[in-house]
């Protein structure tokens, strides 16, 4: 299939969007595209399946759905208004949860998951910790853990009262780690999830 010539200074919405047939994989930033990798590493695809399983099995029978990428998360800036051209930001997750299932659709979550999970990719790892953090928080994602999988590392943010991420905790080793937005009801083995 042939790419697009897109142009990477024009600001693009969500019905944009759509209407790009080719095999590139994007997300939009405020309206402006960030490229993907063409297909993650395997390490990458083995951390998000182990991640999937876990979380699968915990949510059978409960209110809360899990997805991976690709599944494209859209946050609307304006609540009250969710058409597909006012719609500027859309990601793809690595994995996220979603409790609130009228969010949810055919193409996928808009607005905000409770839970995101960003494996950090080598050649971006500024996308993952800054970038997709500024937007997690700004629209309101409950938990936020990014995956370093050259560390066997996972850090944990939590939504405060304000509206700000703050620090919950480094993981790593044999750490279990406790799921906020389920009140530490769940616990991840990390052992479970980087074991090769």
């Amino acid at each position: 299939m042939k790419t697009l010539n897109l142009d990477q200074n024009k600001r693009y919405s969500y019905a944009d969007y759509l209407t790009w047939m080719d095999d590139v994989r994007r997300e939009l930033f405020d309206g402006f595209i960030k490229l993907m990798t063409p297909a993650p590493s395997r390490q990458h695809q083995k951390i998000s399946a182990k991640l999937m399983k876990i979380w699968g099995v915990y949510l059978e029978n409960r209110q809360c759905e899990v997805y991976h990428a690709p599944s494209d998360v859209r946050f609307p800036k304006d609540k009250t208004n969710k058409e597909d051209k006012q719609v500027f930001t859309v990601l793809q997750p690595d994995v996220y949860v979603i409790c609130d299932l009228t969010k949810m659709d055919d193409r996928g979550c808009l607005g905000a998951p409770d839970l995101v999970i960003e494996i950090i990719s080598p050649k971006n790892p500024h996308r993952d910790t800054k970038d997709k953090f500024e937007i997690y928080q700004q629209h309101g994602v409950r938990e936020y853990w990014i995956v370093g999988p050259n560390d066997e590392t996972v850090t944990v943010f939590v939504l405060d009262e304000n509206g700000k991420f703050q620090f919950k905790g480094l993981y790593a080793g044999n750490d279990k780690i406790p799921v906020n937005i389920f009140n530490g009801d769940l616990k991840v083995d990390l052992t479970e999830v980087f074991m090769q």
